[in-house]
């Protein structure tokens, strides 16, 4: 993996979902990581949603750091080696390597370990372990009940200050990328912050 080089993770589904437009988003994303000189971290499988934005971004000159639990290895296959692939125990360290070795994180679609992954880098915000950018690109509104959810946390004061404030919906691939370019500190700069504040 080249550290000089913005280094974005994608959470995703390991499945297409049920609308073609899901898979052309995540294309599309692929694409872009790759053309702008980006590398990517994703969870190292070559299938569904995640499959097709590695494809994507590596087609496009991206450097490629796949993260994948060992049990899931015959399930979610890696993509042939193309990229660099760390095989790891379980869920758990999976998360913390990709945590560590990004950015910033965009999430596409996906079931309920892109919502574990997603809720993981927005409870480590919130109490300040980071301060990269998260962006949830809201294909087809597929994020709206996330967003509702999130928005009645806040109402309902179970968020110490708002939540809001450590992540962005955007509409395309395009503007995920400029929301993250345009992040305040800016992404490359991102470290580690001190839980005290």
């Amino acid at each position: 993996m080249d550290n000089r080089k913005l280094s974005i993770c994608v959470f995703c589904g390991s499945s297409h979902g049920l609308l073609p437009q899901y898979a052309e988003t995540a294309k599309r994303l692929g694409q872009l990581i790759g053309t702008n000189g980006y590398s990517l971290v994703f969870g190292g499988g070559n299938v569904g949603l995640m499959g097709e934005t590695a494809r994507a971004a590596h087609a496009a000159g991206a450097p490629i750091l796949g993260v994948l639990p060992a049990f899931l290895r015959h399930v979610e296959r890696p993509l042939n080696g193309s990229e660099e692939l760390i095989v790891v125990p379980d869920m758990q360290q999976r998360k913390a390597i990709m945590l560590d070795r990004a950015d910033a994180f965009i999430a596409l679609p996906g079931g309920l370990g892109t919502f574990d992954e997603i809720f993981e880098v927005l409870s480590t915000a919130q109490l300040q372990v980071h301060k990269k950018p998260i962006v949830l690109i809201d294909s087809e509104g597929y994020f709206a009940p996330l967003q509702a959810l999130l928005a009645s946390v806040v109402r309902q004061g179970f968020a110490i200050r708002s939540i809001e404030n450590f992540y962005r919906v955007v509409a395309t691939p395009e503007a995920a990328l400029q929301c993250i370019n345009s992040w305040p500190g800016g992404a490359a700069s991102t470290t580690q912050g001190d839980p005290r504040g």
